[in-house]
């Protein structure tokens, strides 16, 4: 008797936290690791945001709360929905999560059936294709180009459809590439969308970290027929340094959130407690420190930028949101994986393989650390590049 499910069966593992296990583990070892690989800011949550917890925990805030969320909570997340991406929720359609990972399963749960198929852009987060296939869901991938800016295209969205299309995942700013969807590009690709009656997930956790000029649009917000089609994931992992906390949410039409919640109500129930109150003060609070933490990964990713382009053998295109590069390391002949072993073995720098994120022509570097360690981890990369 098979013990396992066949659907679980055929996960692949997290190679993001692959590599980061392994760093840990060479550095509990005593070796010295220069880690490119991570996806959580390196500074600590913000005080205010502690104190906000600490104290609801010594006011008792040890109990349930209702499954989706403390009503304040939900409330702050409507008002911030609407002051800062034009969006109109009733709190009753949002439904807060253990994290914006777990509010993307839930939200494709939800929705998709057994066969449906769902358009997931590549380079994609690590999880997509896996949670699709946990919901009896058919990944359908689509190869982006350094020459598109790593972004989907209107024509490439139309050409994938099938009839068994239900959902297409956007994810603005993108992990692992940084690409930012400008507001004409989703005009384009909601017309598509809107055609079809495709759903469509947009994972906007990234939201605060864009970079110049450029304006991090909610698809949701530029059209009512839209809007119906669009399930909004977010959370306050990267924007509020709150990466342990396992804070996300979604934001949905009405029968979407409603299935949400009941799946939540029959799995995880409500969050921890004490941390929603985290959330709160996050949401309501000084919001500083959004602002300080962008200007100063922008000071990095400039930093990064002028290193990788002057390094032989490797292309980037210049990353506009979030935290990383995604580097073209084809000419240096090795397959993603082993070339991340290698720098790893060899050259105690960790990154993340581009295989995981259905591209393996690249790798992964995050820039969320410290400048002394960019500067270190990079000769070494340059080192091994040129060795190769």
């Amino acid at each position: 008797m098979d013990m396992i499910s066949p659907s679980i069966a055929a996960l692949t593992p997290s190679l993001t936290l692959k590599v980061t296990n392994r760093a840990k583990a060479m550095k509990a070892a005593g070796e010295e690791v220069y880690g490119l690989a991570g996806g959580e800011p390196e500074m600590d949550t913000p005080d205010n945001i502690k104190q906000a917890a600490i104290t609801a925990l010594n006011n008792g805030a040890t109990k349930y709360t209702p499954s989706a969320g403390l009503p304040a909570l939900r409330q702050a997340i409507a008002d911030k929905l609407k002051r800062e991406n034009n969006l109109e929720y009733d709190p009753s359609q949002i439904t807060v999560g253990a994290g914006a990972k777990h509010a993307c399963f839930n939200a494709i749960m939800a929705t998709v059936s057994e066969g449906d198929e769902v358009i997931i852009p590549a380079p994609y987060w690590v999880s997509y294709p896996e949670m699709v296939r946990m919901c009896g869901g058919v990944p359908v991938i689509v190869e982006t180009t350094p020459e598109n800016g790593w972004k989907l295209t209107a024509e490439q969205f139309e050409e994938a459809m099938t009839p068994r299309t239900k959902m297409v995942i956007l994810t603005t700013p993108n992990n692992p590439t940084g690409a930012v969807y400008f507001e004409e590009e989703l005009r384009a690709l909601g017309e598509v969308a809107v055609s079809e009656d495709i759903l469509i997930l947009a994972d906007e956790i990234y939201e605060h970290l864009v970079y110049g000029d450029v304006k991090h649009v909610s698809i949701a917000s530029l059209s009512p027929e839209l809007y119906d089609l669009t399930i909004t994931i977010n959370g306050f992992s990267k924007g509020y340094a709150m990466t342990g906390w396992r804070l996300g949410y979604s934001a949905a039409p009405a029968p979407i959130a409603k299935a949400i919640q009941m799946i939540q109500d029959h799995t995880t129930s409500n969050v921890c407690t004490f941390a929603q109150y985290g959330g709160i003060e996050a949401l309501t609070g000084d919001q500083s420190f959004i602002s300080d933490m962008r200007d100063e990964y922008d000071m990095r990713r400039q930093y990064v930028y002028s290193r990788l382009s002057a390094i032989p053998n490797v292309s980037v295109v210049e990353p506009q949101g979030a935290f990383y590069f995604f580097v073209d390391t084809s000419k240096l002949g090795l397959t993603s994986l082993n070339l991340c072993d290698k720098l790893l073995e060899r050259y105690k720098v960790a990154a993340v393989p581009g295989i995981a994120f259905g591209n393996d022509k690249g790798i992964r570097i995050s820039y969320c650390t410290t400048l002394d360690i960019l500067k270190e981890a990079l000769d070494r990369f340059e080192e091994f590049c040129k060795a190769h």
